[in-house]
């Protein structure tokens, strides 16, 4: 199906329905609950900085991409924008959100930490939000995410993982982050500088 036809998806009509369902009720929409129809791939992509593109555009209307991040999910390695009536698929670079700041209360084992992504989610890290990090085999620089919701993460932000490692803690053998009463590692000790 050609990008002009008349049945191809839109970021307009996409967003006209997530309006739609964001006037019923509070919160974030149930996309686990819906199954609708797959309608096709939109040009729309997520860049690794947490930029939202429309057609190689930027979108620059922070209340359209927070609107389009409430109705994104990810099923296997894939990501969609989904209402109750159409499922779009979309590109995603590395994670949709971006943690670009976060607090943190208390020491060790009793630390928190609550993360913000630039659309505006707030999550604590714990046992339901955990920390991963993954490390790229040729040059070791780490990648730290955080799980925002149902399968979707958030790449933390370099300035925000630098003052995690500040406040790491050392425990069996691995340095990493205390949050929610679970320890997150993020590197052995032994490799270490």
């Amino acid at each position: 199906m050609s990008k002009d036809s008349v049945t191809s998806p839109s970021a307009e009509g996409i967003a006209a329905s997530a309006r739609a369902v964001r006037a019923k009720g509070k919160g974030l929409p149930p996309v686990h609950l819906w199954n609708p129809p797959f309608c096709g791939d939109l040009d729309m992509r997520i860049a690794r900085d947490g930029t939202w593109f429309y057609l190689g555009t930027p979108i620059g209307r922070p209340e359209l991409v927070r609107l389009f991040s409430t109705i994104l999910r990810r099923d296997g390695d894939a990501y969609f924008l989904v209402t109750p009536v159409e499922k779009v698929g979309i590109t995603v670079d590395d994670a949709p959100f971006v943690a670009v700041d976060f607090e943190s209360e208390g020491t060790g084992a009793a630390q928190t930490l609550r993360f913000e992504t630039n659309v505006g989610d707030h999550v604590t890290a714990g046992p339901d939000h955990p920390i991963r990090v993954t490390r790229d085999p040729e040059t070791g620089e780490p990648s730290p995410y955080v799980l925002v919701r149902a399968n979707l993460e958030a790449l933390i932000d370099r300035k925000s993982f630098y003052r995690l490692v500040d406040i790491g803690d050392r425990h069996e053998g691995w340095f990493g982050l205390w949050s929610g009463g679970q320890f997150f590692p993020v590197i052995p000790e032994a490799d270490l500088p």
